[in-house]
C-alpha cells in the first residue's frame, strides 16, 4: 500500500510488552503492553489533500488497541497503555493496558503465542461540499515465549 501523510506505514506503531518480546513471558505473572505515544503512533493526525481549487481535510484518531494474545483471549485498551518501568516492581499489574497468562506456550505452534496489537483510528473527512467517516486498523504482531517458573519448597 501507498505511504501517507495520514497513515505513515514505518512509524505508526510500535507495540511494546514488558518482559519485552524476546525475552520469556511467566505465567501467572503480569504483562504489560503499550505503543510509545508519538506524534505518529498514539495522536490526532491530519492531512489535507487539493487539487483544481477543491481540497479534503482528513483527520484520524486513535481510539483503542485491541491485543489478541496467542492463546485466545484479547484484551482491549482505550489507550495507548502504559510503559513498564523497574520502579514499579516485577509483579505490579499495568494500570491501563495488562494481561497475565493462565498457561505456556509450549503447546502453540513454534512453542511461542503469536501476539497481535491491532490499533482502530476513526477517520473523518470533508471537502468539495462531502463529509464522511471510516475506521482504519493497523496491527503488529510479535511472537513471545511464555514460561512457567518452578518453585522449590525447602
Amino acid at each position: 500500500p501507498p505511504r501517507s501523510t495520514l497513515f505513515p506505514y514505518t512509524t505508526l506503531f510500535r507495540s511494546q510488552l514488558s518482559p519485552p518480546a524476546a525475552r520469556k513471558q511467566v505465567v501467572g505473572l503480569p504483562t504489560w503492553m503499550w505503543t510509545t505515544a508519538s506524534r505518529t503512533t498514539w495522536n490526532t493526525r491530519r492531512a489535507t489533500a487539493a487539487v483544481r481549487g477543491e481540497s479534503v481535510t482528513a483527520t484520524a484518531r486513535p481510539s483503542s488497541i485491541v491485543w489478541s494474545m496467542g492463546d485466545g483471549q484479547t484484551v482491549t485498551c482505550s489507550g495507548p497503555g502504559t510503559p513498564y518501568s523497574s520502579r514499579y516492581g516485577a509483579h505490579a499489574t499495568s494500570p491501563t493496558c495488562g494481561y497475565t497468562y493462565a498457561s505456556p506456550s509450549s503447546t502453540a505452534t513454534g512453542g511461542r503465542f503469536s501476539v497481535t496489537a491491532t490499533t482502530t483510528w476513526r477517520v473523518s473527512w470533508a471537502g468539495a461540499g462531502e463529509q464522511g467517516a471510516l475506521t482504519v486498523h493497523r496491527s503488529t504482531t510479535v511472537r513471545v515465549l511464555v514460561d512457567e517458573a518452578e518453585a522449590l519448597n525447602s
